[in-house]
């Protein structure tokens, strides 16, 4: 097996993951991007780009792999994923606290939004925050410009969130506009779109991939017997990248990514660092350099209050998380050692 040839390396294979393997595996397991992840089985794609159905080993399961990972394979088995270069995930919807992964490998994620009522900048923000933390670039997408009149004013609300995202504005059923996310899209580039339903993504999926999706649809039963099917998809682009497909969030629990919001707000937090006590609130207190900024004018409260509730967030989703994964730790420990003790228990019987 080679694993260093042009269709790996279009596919997004580098050095980063080839360093994980050892002799052995080279010679004989083969390498295999995740395009797609049902509960029960993956579809990945390789050297030949043929999708080929994969069933997971004993101690992986679909909620450990995201679509864009790489892993290794032995036939139809998955042996093991290999460590990503990046991650993108969020906290679950629902009453469990659980960390839930969107996508992996993924080095520019399209945050969509369009250029009506959907426009939100703090919902942008948590987008550019989760990928700022993961280490990917982002790039916010405004679409239908076509049915507005006033593009410029959304393209400037958006160039405030920070200097450190790009803004495209357009029209996703013009080719010559699409054109402009060329750049992100050649091979051995992934991107990734997300954004809540109805922003054109679909549209701008298929301008990007010509309609032609590049692997087959997994269906399959849901625990309540409706007939579903996967949410996520990787597909190619007309460029010769990858694009990860997405289902609409407008939601988007954050959770384990204060270096992102230090990043995204790394104003309010060279700001937070003149205050005179370390555990200033901002709320007033005397010697706040935050509330300076905001009676001088230089600083939005708006924004201050934005980055205060991502912080707080954070903070919370992250201490949630961490406790069910210590409870889900000290369970499979004791059901681990009842097993062990039933097991003493019957070799002494026998």
């Amino acid at each position: 097996m080679t694993f260093s040839n042009a269709l790996l390396a279009g596919l997004g294979w580098s050095a980063h993951f080839l360093q994980q393997l050892s002799v052995e595996e080279v010679e004989t397991l083969t390498p295999l991007r995740i395009a797609e992840v049902s509960r029960s089985r993956a579809v990945g794609i390789g050297e030949d780009e043929g999708p080929q159905l994969l069933v997971f080993p004993p101690d992986l399961s679909a909620g450990d792999i995201a679509v864009g990972d790489w892993v290794l394979a032995d036939g139809a088995r998955i042996v093991r994923r290999l460590e990503p270069r990046s991650v993108l995930s969020r906290r679950a919807a629902g009453h469990v606290a659980y960390s839930q992964l969107i996508a992996a490998n993924v080095d520019t994620l399209f945050i969509v939004t369009s250029c009506n009522e959907d426009f939100n900048v703090a919902r942008l923000e948590r987008y550019v925050v989760m990928a700022l933390d993961a280490e990917t670039q982002p790039v916010i997408v405004l679409t239908k410009t076509d049915q507005t009149d006033e593009e410029e004013a959304y393209v400037a609300q958006a160039r405030a969130i920070s200097d450190k995202v790009e803004v495209i504005a357009l029209n996703a059923k013009d080719p010559t506009h699409l054109a402009r996310l060329a750049p992100w899209c050649g091979p051995g580039r992934t991107v990734a779109l997300l954004g809540s339903s109805g922003v054109g993504k679909s549209t701008l999926i298929n301008g990007l991939t010509g309609g032609a999706q590049s692997t087959a649809d997994i269906r399959e039963d849901d625990a309540k017997g409706r007939h579903t099917t996967t949410s996520r998809s990787l597909h190619r682009t007309l460029d010769g990248g990858w694009v990860i497909d997405m289902p609409g969030m407008r939601e988007l629990g954050m959770h384990d990514v204060s270096d992102g919001i230090d990043l995204l707000f790394d104003d309010l937090t060279d700001l937070a660092a003149r205050c005179k006590f370390r555990d200033c609130a901002h709320e007033g207190e005397p010697g706040c350099a935050v509330g300076a900024a905001i009676a001088e004018g230089t600083l939005d409260a708006d924004r201050l209050a934005r980055w205060q509730k991502l912080k707080r967030e954070d903070a919370h989703n992250s201490a949630s998380i961490a406790e069910v994964r210590r409870r889900d730790k000290s369970f499979g420990k004791m059901v681990k050692g009842a097993k062990a003790v039933k097991a003493a228990t019957k070799r002494s019987r026998d």
